[in-house]
């Protein structure tokens, strides 16, 4: 697989380029997705297929500066497809559980209408939607992806470690995510040939924030009971600018099944990521 992955130096690009040594690695100083020009200008004919992990993530930011989300997330991938329909090469889009509103109950499939609440989101599922005009593509959404960088593991260790005892929101629920997992769905998914739209997160049993946040303490030697349990309105009653998150961010992975590939479940993952952090 001759691969290019873009967005190299976040925490899913690190792992994706780890998964593919020989590929084509592009951080946003060697391409910028948000310029039209740069992407047109470079020559995407060299690779079979283009993981595109570049996104602006800062999800409470982006409601102050949606010019830069859309920039990132939305107008990058359009400049992508387009590249990838004159190139003849496949576009692997990384997108998130954030194009929905969260009301629908249990996992939710591949066809859940798209909702957005905010304007990281909705930037996001603007993105794919334009990703759709590349003849061969794949959008693989996913939630909470924990990596090497800054993340919520990352932040809830470094608390557990300085003795801290944080207040953690309760009534949001989804699965982690973990990089390196990902990362092998993805080069698997791309291996069979699949496209269209596919969720992609560890496997397991739903848990909160909170929860995770206690499962973390749990295995940096904290008590669990250090962390203090909140619902979503409780936390954001003295916060400006915070964004709306859906309540439920589980996503149903029967086609990810389907298709073959298995995620490990996300407490075996977790383990298995703070014991490589020590």
């Amino acid at each position: 697989m001759r691969a290019c992955v873009l967005g190299a130096r976040g925490q899913l690009g690190r792992a994706l380029v780890a998964a593919l040594p020989d590929a084509v690695a592009l951080g946003r100083d060697d391409l910028d997705v948000g310029d039209p020009d740069a992407v047109a200008a470079h020559d995407f004919s060299r690779y079979d297929v283009v993981f595109n992990a570049a996104a602006y993530t800062a999800v409470d930011r982006a409601e102050t500066e949606p010019a830069a989300a859309w920039r990132v997330n939305a107008l990058g991938p359009a400049h992508l497809a387009a590249a990838a329909a004159r190139h003849g090469v496949t576009l692997v889009h990384v997108s998130t559980e954030y194009v929905f509103d969260g009301t629908v109950p249990g996992p939710m499939p591949e066809d859940t209408p798209l909702a957005p609440l905010g304007v990281y989101g909705a930037s996001k599922a603007a993105g794919e939607l334009a990703v759709r005009a590349a003849p061969r593509h794949l959008v693989a959404r996913t939630s909470w992806v924990v990596g090497d960088g800054g993340n919520f593991v990352a932040t809830m260790a470094r608390l557990a470690r300085d003795g801290a005892c944080p207040a953690v929101v309760d009534d949001q629920v989804g699965r982690p995510t973990f990089a390196g997992d990902l990362a092998a769905a993805l080069v698997a998914l791309a291996g069979r040939g699949e496209t269209g739209t596919v969720h992609v997160t560890n496997d397991g049993e739903p848990v909160s924030w909170y929860g995770l946040a206690t499962e973390v303490f749990a295995h940096c030697g904290r008590d669990p009971g250090d962390v203090r349990p909140v619902t979503t309105t409780e936390y954001a009653a003295d916060k400006a600018h915070l964004a709306r998150r859906p309540a439920n961010s589980v996503l149903d992975l029967s086609r990810l099944t389907l298709s073959g590939v298995a995620m490990p479940p996300w407490r075996d993952a977790l383990a298995r990521h703070l014991g490589a952090a020590r």
